[in-house]
């Protein structure tokens, strides 16, 4: 091999085929690194094959090749090849749709700087030949133009490049939230990439309610990552014990043989970290998550109990806008783990015995809440507490239909929570009295709190 050239086989196989990956599936990528890209860095065979057939398309359709135009091609136009490398294209091609690739952001960088770099050696080589004709301009040219190629170049969604991307199914991976009623409106559960905040009045059950969702993730496989600001990391996961148990909580001490026999063979994991209150920021969270992946502990949920008590990253001058930023800054932590974060959220005052926490009791909480994608509210009256009953109220919902209002059953001895099939409209009716709301009329009053909420945004 000439001393002047590399390749990508010192980054692995693992390497080289979520960079292959991405060319075909991100295609602003793709457009700013096939500028610097030689085939030939790509160590493996059928990943050269692969490019190959993704940078002809282009440059014959002046497009970027769809799932399906891509399975055409390599049914029909690898015929001349091996037997094992056609074998070893295809398998590639269909391992691609399950597998989803890590470290993004790593591999774009490291793959771009490398072939940067191998484009402005050639320039030089290159520049050499001209000193002898004292080309000066030519020069200066040539390894200006291996400076540009390569650049970031992503300048968003492209309405017509992009055609085929928005028609192709979205991957959520949600997590199921234990309850067949709430899994259906929301397509399955919380799905990576999205927000869920429960909103409660002060000792309703909020961070019961956040366990019991934990506990499925974790009963799915999922390692959940749960923060606490108020309870005691020994109290939560006690709580857990109970809640994937069903042993009581006031005596829970006295089970520990029989509650480690039932967890111990978990697939999924448990993480409990505890703050003090207004202590922790989302940054002191990320560091926390980011420290945990370096170990390689993949979060595949986070809870964070609850969202009001963190500490904010900048300081405003008013509440209302440090706790928008806060739950911006937690969405962003959703996205940026590739996970659902679920969290928790006070209602006002009058939510305190309201018979369901509808968009009044919680409109302070939508100026917190507005990037969240599912918000459901838990209301629980003296009587409810008593009967063990309560009622949950959908209050935004991105993924279905929103304005509904569930009975529950929840039984804080155990962590035992159930939802019940929706009520019909007459009960829904009757939970909003003395006004009685159609399913319409709530929608427009929860839009109407948007607007007011985007005009308070404007004048502030």
């Amino acid at each position: 091999m000439n001393n002047n050239f590399s390749d990508f086989s010192r980054y692995g196989k693992s390497f080289q085929e979520g960079l292959v990956q991405l060319i075909f599936e991100d295609r602003p990528f793709a457009d700013q690194i096939i500028e610097v890209l030689d085939i030939n860095f790509l160590e493996l065979h059928y990943l050269r094959i692969f490019v190959e057939k993704v940078i002809n398309y282009r440059t014959k359709y002046s497009r970027h090749p769809s799932v399906q135009a891509m399975s055409t091609i390599l049914n029909t136009e690898i015929e001349g090849e091996e037997e094992i490398i056609k074998k070893q294209v295809r398998d590639f091609f269909r391992r691609i749709h399950t597998h989803e690739v890590l470290d993004v952001e790593f591999i774009k960088e490291q793959s771009v700087d490398f072939c940067r770099k191998q484009t402005l050696k050639k320039a030089m080589i290159e520049s050499v030949g001209l000193l002898q004709t004292c080309s000066f301009d030519e020069i200066s040219e040539t390894i200006n133009k291996a400076l540009k190629l390569g650049s970031e170049n992503n300048f968003g969604y492209d309405y017509l490049a992009d055609f085929d991307k928005r028609f192709e199914p979205k991957i959520r991976n949600p997590v199921s939230t234990g309850w067949s009623e709430i899994d259906v409106i929301t397509k399955g559960g919380l799905g990576r990439n999205e927000l869920g905040v429960v909103i409660a009045p002060t000792g309703a059950g909020k961070s019961m309610v956040l366990v019991h969702l934990g506990t499925q993730a974790l009963l799915e496989g999922k390692t959940v990552v749960h923060y606490t600001l108020e309870l005691q990391d020994t109290v939560i996961a006690s709580r857990y014990d109970s809640c994937l148990t069903g042993f009581p909580l006031t005596n829970i001490t006295d089970f520990k043989e029989e509650i480690y026999e039932k967890v111990k063979d978990l697939q999924g994991g448990l993480i409990v970290k505890e703050y003090p209150t207004k202590s922790a920021s989302t940054n002191t969270i990320r560091s926390h998550l980011s420290r945990l992946v370096k170990k390689g502990v993949e979060p595949g949920m986070i809870i964070i109990d609850y969202g009001d008590l963190l500490k904010p990253v900048i300081v405003r001058k008013e509440k209302r806008n440090e706790l928008e930023s806060i739950y911006e800054e937690m969405r962003a932590l959703s996205a940026e783990f590739n996970c659902p974060v679920w969290t928790a959220s006070q209602t006002n005052r009058s939510g305190l015995n309201a018979e369901v926490v509808t968009m009044e009791q919680i409109s302070e909480a939508f100026n917190k809440c507005f990037v969240a994608d599912f918000i459901f509210s838990v209301s629980r009256t003296i009587e409810d507490k008593q009967a063990n009953t309560g009622k949950v109220f959908v209050a935004k919902n991105r993924n279905g239909p929103d304005g509904m209002v569930y009975p529950i059953k929840m039984d804080t001895s155990n962590v035992n929570i159930k939802v019940l099939e929706k009520n019909n409209i007459e009960a829904v009716q009757a939970a909003f009295n003395p006004v009685a709301l159609s399913v319409a009329e709530q929608k427009e009053l929860l839009k109407q709190k948007y607007s007011n909420y985007r005009k308070q945004k404007g004048n502030s």
